[in-house]
């Protein structure tokens, strides 16, 4: 499906916040469901073990479609994507999902879309204006009060991993956009797992062997999830919604990341949606807005 007609045409920028919210859409159960796999399966088993899965994957769809081998110059850029989103958010997150409840995953969703921008300016040459800025501070300390005020709890020890993996993540995000230019979104994630596999392997067979697999169908499911959809499919939407819509603008999309979560957990489990939650989405959507009328220089446009 086309999004643009002869009558109907949307700019680069917002093809790129529509497949950025794709991509969100995909990672928006990422922690319930390492929450889940957590539960009976060994923390770094599972963010490594994410990466296993995700990386054959990967890899049978490089074969198939005959990519070229990446520059050695893009190598490199390739494996700053690995270990931010392969490596480093996976496994600090399933840590961090082992020692407090998803909904404290609030902080870290709060905190990624303002360290995702950093990231922009620090990597990809973003350049946001002033009013970008405060659109964006001001929907990261919303998303993160409301985490507060509905109960994801105060600061523990964890929270120093769940700020790892945000950082992680943020420069893992900001180099893979930004290659995503050159490369391809999906291409992106896909060599970057082909080129982490090989440091996954082993830790993973060592916690195989010394903790075994036996675990509920729930936390196979929710293993499945993060493997196939989190750690690889969503990518293919996000990577390619940067390339094109930017690394700064097109992350504040994950600021509607807790609410989608909040909204999949009252279908598929028929929690209720509280008003306090409908009202924090309309602000974090009224700041996604703001961002997104702000002017941010691109590196070519520099």
């Amino acid at each position: 499906m086309k999004l643009y007609s002869k009558d109907f045409h949307l700019n680069s920028e917002t093809i790129g916040l529509i497949y950025g919210f794709l991509g969100v859409v995909g990672f928006s159960l990422t922690l319930p469901a390492t929450r889940a796999a957590v539960s009976d399966l060994d923390p770094l088993f599972v963010g490594l073990g994410r990466g296993i899965v995700a990386a054959i994957l990967a890899a049978f769809t490089l074969w198939i479609t005959h990519q070229p081998i990446p520059s050695k110059q893009q190598l490199w850029s390739l494996l700053v994507v690995g270990l931010g989103v392969v490596l480093g958010f996976p496994v600090l997150s399933a840590w961090a999902m082992q020692q407090v409840p998803a909904a404290h995953g609030a902080v870290v969703l709060g905190l990624l879309p303002l360290a995702t921008a950093i990231a922009g300016v620090l990597r990809a040459g973003d350049r946001p204006d002033f009013t970008f800025w405060m659109a964006s501070i001001v929907g990261s300390a919303t998303v993160v009060g409301f985490g507060i005020i509905s109960g994801a709890g105060q600061l523990q020890p964890a929270d120093l991993a769940l700020l790892g993996s945000v950082i992680a993540a943020a420069f893992g995000y900001a180099e893979g956009g930004r290659l995503a230019k050159v490369l391809g979104g999906w291409q992106v994630i896909s060599w970057a797992l082909v080129i982490l596999a090989p440091f996954e392997v082993l830790p993973t067979i060592f916690v195989v062997l010394k903790e075994g697999l036996i675990a509920s169908p729930i936390a196979w499911l929710g293993f499945a999830y993060v493997s196939i959809f989190s750690q690889f499919i969503a990518f293919f939407a996000w990577y390619h919604g940067m390339a094109m819509g930017g690394v700064a603008r097109v992350g504040q999309i994950q600021l509607l990341q807790p609410f989608l979560t909040l909204l999949a957990s009252a279908i598929l489990l028929g929690e209720t949606l509280e008003p306090i939650a409908i009202g924090t989405a309309c602000l974090v959507v009224a700041s996604v807005a703001a961002g997104k009328k702000a002017s941010i220089k691109r590196a070519e446009d520099v």
